[in-house]
């Protein structure tokens, strides 16, 4: 699951999220090696991904918190069943992703973040989908039906909800093969639906609908088109799929960056309406070079690491 040989150039992530019951609290983690949305590894010159690794956490809510900590290879240890990087840890126990967090967040709110995170999923998906013809980059929905079980060390961080496990691989830059994508996974009463939409540079498009049972079988979504969401503070355009004659909607913003936005969405497809988890991302303004210098005030450099 982890233990994944990366080219030069090239990227690997592990993405966890999950929604509180009552809808108030939010959280994602992300394992990187070769860390896309880092200045650090564009300015390396992407030769060595191993060296441009981090584990991202952030939470949303009252009193949430973003910690991004680039870190060099000295940081890295990769298993089969496990990814740590620096202090944190994502280990898959054959039932469970436990993942063990201590890591600093950034500004404003600058402290420690400690604890555990727990996914359980229904079950794990056999399901891999190339996003580019070539193969070059590859999504792989291990989870879309899982719950989570959150436990940091800040009051009001204790929450069980609806939880999400995938990872993505690629050997070239996102932004040399795409200028801008949609991504949602949302519960459904017989699992969960995920949509991937994607501009390709190449002129061609991705339009991808796939539902899952809880048993992880997955089968060909007939889903209706991308509807507007309204645009975000940063004015980055977003969409999802909604039924014609429904207006898609924010419930929770997440992560509100200039080239990016993690939010939970309602929507409603074939008759059923639904909330989950959407990000939309524009990769020509990832692409600026003016943007990089922005992102590494909250992203540090730590390259130096000893366990």
């Amino acid at each position: 699951m982890f233990n994944l040989d990366v080219p030069p150039g090239g990227y690997a992530w592990w993405y966890v999220d999950g929604v509180s019951d009552c809808g108030t609290r939010a959280i994602s983690v992300i394992g990187f090696i070769g860390s896309v949305f880092s200045p650090w590894y564009h300015w390396s010159g992407r030769g060595n991904p191993a060296n441009n690794c981090c584990i991202n956490v952030a939470t949303y809510g009252r009193g949430g918190r973003f910690t991004m900590t680039d870190r060099g290879q000295a940081a890295l240890v990769q298993r089969s069943d496990s990814l740590q990087v620096g202090p944190s840890i994502m280990h898959w126990n054959g039932k469970e992703l436990i993942i063990e967090v201590e890591e600093i967040s950034s500004l404003p709110l600058v402290s420690r973040i400690q604890g555990q995170i727990i996914v359980t999923p229904s079950a794990i998906t056999e399901v891999e989908l190339p996003l580019t013809q070539d193969g070059a980059h590859v999504w792989r929905p291990f989870a879309p039906t899982a719950r989570i079980k959150v436990n940091l060390n800040s009051h009001g961080w204790q929450f069980e909800g609806h939880g999400y496990f995938d990872a993505n691989f690629g050997t070239r830059p996102l932004e040399e093969d795409f200028s801008y994508w949609t991504w949602g996974r949302y519960p459904t009463a017989k699992g969960a639906s995920c949509f991937y939409d994607a501009q390709r540079r190449d002129g061609t498009v991705l339009d991808t609908a796939i539902a899952f049972d809880p048993q992880g079988i997955a089968t060909h979504l007939d889903a209706p088109g991308r509807q507007p969401l309204r645009r975000t503070l940063w004015a980055l355009r977003r969409e999802t799929r909604a039924d014609p004659g429904t207006k898609p909607r924010q419930i929770k913003s997440m992560l509100d960056a200039p080239f990016y936005s993690r939010s939970v969405v309602e929507t409603t497809v074939n008759g059923e309406t639904v909330r989950g988890v959407h990000e939309a991302l524009d990769l020509d303004r990832w692409a600026n070079p003016l943007l990089k210098p922005m992102v590494a005030v909250r992203v540090p450099r730590r390259r130096n690491w000893i366990f």
